[in-house]
């Protein structure tokens, strides 16, 4: 079992990270990436939602994106950990580029006559795979890079930046996207994703190339790629930690049926629908930004438990909520408690791994918890379409509860561990 000992690093001021030219040129890459690609699934969610009026439909999106993510995850782990990380980002990110285009030339108001709505929705379920797809390599890619950007004892506060980036990214974008598409269609808006894209890749190309890790022993691929899944499963908290993301954020995915919510139950529109869904990146945002200084990885196990027990508490009163603006609030409080436990689990994962074995322990990563928001999503969908959408997010944030409850009774031995001030063993 690898030891989960760390040097104590300095406590940063809560800038240290930004000092490093390249650095904020990654943030920029992940910015406006994010930005277009959270515009992009509001847009999404609302077009396949009024053609279809079937939050299954919904749910299918969510199923689309994460089948290939998942089935691609560990290759695109061994593959970063052996390539150039600018080189296979810039590939990466040219494929997602690539589909949006494809998306934004189908759904011209000219093609309309040319396609049947059945093909129209496939395309556009081909276009989510295809981002999926591209997802499973972009993650154990990017891990590796940021890793590369900052020293090791700038980790906790690279990582909150970097959450902190993607989460104002993640607020914008929804809203954005939401209010250009209620006032301008579907081309405009798709357009700027497009240019934001761009954008993402001109950062990218701004980051000088960096060696790639030569391990000093010769193995195959298969056995290569066991040895990154035996070392999350053999480090308890990483793998508390990422089994906990997972199984909340799978059961508590009430942000796929918000165009169900915005259409049916609120009755706000695409407009209403931009501000439902940057509600919680908003709340995330603002807590991240704080932790930049307070960081919650002094004791990480016991924030994570009460952050999870949040995220559910506030994922039923918002099944619950009619109004609004309540249901905004209620939003914007699941993004703060969620904000918490990634930055808790990017601590972990940036502190605990090799720099040889980061694309592939990432890989493991994306494949628990970057797809456990599309299987949830997918998840939603069946419950919204069996039960009801307001009794699917209710039972969703019940089950989240229930698991953390479960999951503290097991591992209390994990309470005291202390990640930054600090050894732990």
């Amino acid at each position: 079992m690898p030891s989960e000992t760390v040097d104590s690093p300095v406590k940063p001021d809560a800038f240290a990270a930004l000092r490093y030219p390249e650095f904020r040129f990654y943030l920029g890459t992940r910015f406006f990436l994010t930005f277009a690609l959270q515009m992009k699934a509001v847009i999404v969610g609302w077009f396949v939602y009024s053609v279809t009026k079937d939050p299954l439909s919904l749910g299918m999106i969510g199923l689309a994106e994460a089948i290939p993510a998942l089935c691609v995850a560990l290759f695109g782990g061994y593959v970063a950990d052996r390539s150039n990380k600018r080189s296979m980002l810039i590939i990466v990110i040219s494929t997602i580029l690539t589909a949006a285009t494809l998306l934004f030339v189908v759904t011209m108001p000219s093609m309309h006559q040319s396609i049947n709505t059945h093909l129209l929705i496939a395309i556009v379920y081909v276009v989510v795979f295809l981002d999926g797809l591209a997802r499973g390599f972009f993650a154990p890619a990017a891990f590796s890079l940021m890793a590369s950007l900052v020293p090791r004892e700038l980790y906790p506060n690279s990582s909150s930046w970097n959450s902190s980036c993607w989460q104002l990214a993640a607020v914008a974008g929804p809203a954005a996207g939401g209010l250009i598409y209620g006032f301008y269609g579907m081309s405009v808006t798709m357009g700027i994703v497009l240019l934001l894209m761009v954008l993402s890749i001109s950062s990218l190309l701004m980051l000088k190339s960096k060696p790639v890790n030569v391990l000093e022993k010769k193995e195959s691929m298969w056995s290569s790629l066991g040895e990154g899944i035996k070392f999350v499963f053999n480090t308890k908290m990483m793998l508390g930690a990422m089994t906990l993301d997972m199984f909340s954020v799978f059961f508590g995915g009430a942000v796929a049926l918000l165009p169900v919510f915005a259409n049916d139950i609120l009755k706000v529109g695409a407009e209403g629908l931009g501000v439902l869904r940057a509600a919680p990146s908003a709340g995330a945002v603002i807590t991240m930004l704080i932790m930049t200084r307070y960081t919650p990885a002094v004791r990480p196990w016991r924030n994570l438990i009460v952050a999870v027990t949040g995220f559910g508490i506030c994922t039923i009163l918002f099944g619950i909520s009619k109004n609004f603006y309540l249901s905004i609030v209620f939003l914007f409080l699941v993004g703060a408690f969620d904000s918490v436990s990634v930055i808790i689990r990017s601590t972990i994962f940036q502190m605990l791994t090799p720099d040889h074995m980061r694309g592939r322990v990432s890989a493991v990563n994306t494949m628990f918890i970057g797809s456990s928001n599309e299987i949830g999503a997918f998840e939603s969908g069946v419950t919204a379409k069996i039960m009801g959408t307001t009794r699917a997010v209710i039972f969703g944030g019940c089950m989240t509860v229930l698991i953390v409850a479960a999951t503290f009774a097991k591992t209390k031995s994990l309470l005291p561990i202390r990640l930054v001030g600090k050894e732990f063993k």
